[in-house]
């Protein structure tokens, strides 16, 4: 069982295009190392299915902008996930602009048992991560939860030189999905952002860095409010009334052929 992992920060984000990265990287390298599985240019990938209620209330009240959100999700780096695979369960808050993620570690089985059936998982007695289960223990109590989005992408992830608590990531290949929610299942979707676009994203404690800054002014690349989660339920949402209004029109012809 791997260890419980703990962040608290600031995420700031941008979307930028390939030729914007393109001509950021040479000043990134600079200031930044890659991360241990980015070497040489190198991304790996992240597969999630975020958990929600029947109605969809947590990512509706998440795009309501309030003070404080949470969300939980099931984390894989490998698609498709073995059920002896190594998976991350993580409930994530965001009190008034602070980033607070808590993990813990189990296997895809072990995972699904808990998620399905709430058979709890044995975490070898470690009191951190009992302590995390804890918590979503609670948020299950509050919340009746079940799978209700795949979202999975591409990443290259930087962390400062001076400052290891500084990251930086760039996400491409964004997809999703309301179908097939197993990370047992092949990572497929429809695509989030244009093909040629990156997320960007600022990951402190404290401010960014006067370098970054000015680099992102001369590339006129400008913060924007961007979820993944988000932007996968708005476009769910697109799709449902697309499809729900010819509908419409049909069964109106229909009342107005046979008055």
């Amino acid at each position: 069982m791997g260890a419980i992992q703990t962040f608290a920060r600031k995420e700031i984000k941008f979307l930028l295009t390939e030729q914007q990265y393109q001509d950021f990287l040479p000043l990134l390298e600079h200031y930044m190392n890659p991360d241990k599985f980015c070497v040489g240019g190198k991304e790996y990938g992240i597969y999630n299915v975020y958990y929600d209620t029947p109605d969809d209330f947590l990512i509706r009240e998440s795009l309501e902008k309030p003070d404080y959100k949470e969300k939980i999700r099931l984390r894989s780096y490998l698609s498709p996930a073995q059920p002896e695979d190594t998976v991350f369960l993580e409930i994530k808050k965001k009190i008034c602009g602070i980033v607070n993620k808590r993990r813990v570690t189990m296997t895809l089985a072990q995972a699904e048992a808990y998620l399905q059936e709430k058979i709890h998982p044995d975490l070898g007695g470690s009191y951190l991560q009992e302590q995390v289960m804890d918590e979503i223990d609670f948020f299950r109590q509050r919340y009746e939860i079940f799978p209700k989005q795949y979202i999975s992408y591409q990443r290259a992830a930087y962390f400062g030189k001076e400052d290891t608590d500084f990251r930086l990531t760039f996400d491409r290949a964004l997809t999703g999905r309301r179908s097939d929610l197993s990370l047992r299942q092949q990572s497929y979707g429809d695509l989030l952002i244009p093909e040629q676009m990156r997320l960007m994203e600022v990951k402190i404690a404290d401010s960014m860095p006067m370098w970054l800054a000015e680099e992102l002014a001369k590339l006129q690349v400008y913060k924007t409010s961007f979820s993944k989660y988000g932007k996968a339920y708005q476009m769910y949402v697109q799709n449902q009334l697309e499809w729900t209004r010819p509908q419409l029109t049909i069964e109106k012809r229909r009342r107005y052929d046979y008055a």
